[in-house]
C-alpha cells in the first residue's frame, strides 16, 4: 500500500487536458450513449441468459421497449423543437425587416433629437389629466423648452418637440428626457412618458437572443419590447 501511495503522490494532477485529450474524450462520452440499436442487443442477451425457470414476462419485455422509445421519442422531439424555433426566428425576422425606417414607441423617456426635425412621445393617462406640463431636459439634466398641453384625454397623447429651445433657437442633437406632470384627481403627479425612436436597422439574433431593433442614437430593443409602430411623427 506503501508503494501505491508513493506513486499517487508523485503524479501531477494539475496539469490540464491537452486540446487532442478534450476531443478525445467527448469522442468516448458519445460513442457511450445507447441507441436503438444497443438496446435490442442488450434484450437479446438478456434473453439468452434469462433463467428459464424464471422467463422474462412478455408484459415487462413490452414496458423496457415502450420505455425505451418513449425516451427516444423526446430525444428526437427536442431536436424537431429547435429546429422550429429557428424557422420561427427567421420568420419574425423577415418581417421585421419591413419595420426598417418606420417609428417605435420605446418603454422609456429618452428621446433621440436628429440635425433635422423633431422629437416625439406618447403621454399614458388611462383617467386623463389636466395643466399637463412638458419638461425637455438635456443629458445633464438642464431644462431646455417647457411645454403646456393643458387638458388631454384619457388614453395615449402623443406629443412632438420642434428641437427649440425657450429662446426659439434650435439646440444640438442628441438624446434628451422628455417629463411630463398634471393635474390626475386633483393632485398633482407625474405622467407616464414613452418616446418614439426611428429604427435604423434590424440585428437578426439567434434562438436565444431573439430578433433586435437598432434605434437612431439609442441603441436597440428587443422586438417583443416594442409598444408601437406608427408612421414617421
Amino acid at each position: 500500500m506503501t508503494s501505491i501511495n508513493n506513486n499517487f503522490s508523485s503524479l501531477n494532477l494539475t496539469v490540464p487536458l491537452t486540446e487532442e485529450q478534450v476531443t478525445a474524450n467527448k469522442e468516448i462520452d458519445k460513442n457511450q450513449q445507447l441507441n436503438q440499436e444497443d438496446f435490442f442487443s442488450l434484450l437479446s442477451q438478456q434473453l439468452a441468459y434469462q433463467d428459464p425457470f424464471k422467463p422474462v414476462d412478455n408484459s415487462e419485455m413490452i414496458a423496457q421497449m415502450a420505455s425505451f422509445t418513449t425516451a427516444e421519442g423526446i430525444t428526437k422531439m427536442g431536436t424537431e423543437f429547435g429546429g422550429m424555433s429557428d424557422i420561427l426566428t427567421s420568420s419574425q425576422a423577415l418581417e421585421a425587416s419591413s419595420l426598417v425606417g418606420k417609428k417605435v414607441l420605446t418603454p422609456g423617456n429618452q428621446a433621440y433629437l436628429p440635425e433635422t426635425g423633431n422629437a416625439s412621445a406618447s403621454i399614458d393617462t388611462p383617467a386623463g389629466a389636466s395643466n399637463v406640463v412638458i419638461n425637455i431636459q438635456d443629458q445633464s439634466g438642464s431644462v431646455v423648452r417647457t411645454m403646456s398641453l393643458g387638458d388631454i384625454a384619457p388614453g395615449n397623447q402623443r406629443v412632438a418637440w420642434d428641437g427649440l429651445n425657450g429662446a426659439g433657437e434650435r439646440v444640438k442633437s442628441g438624446t434628451y428626457t422628455i417629463q411630463a406632470s398634471g393635474m390626475v384627481g386633483g393632485q398633482g403627479q407625474e405622467l407616464k412618458t414613452e418616446s418614439y425612436a426611428h429604427i435604423e436597422s434590424i440585428s437578426l439574433g439567434g434562438g436565444q437572443t431573439g430578433v433586435s431593433l437598432n434605434l437612431q442614437g439609442l441603441g436597440g430593443i428587443k422586438l417583443s419590447d416594442a409598444i408601437e409602430i406608427a408612421e414617421d411623427i
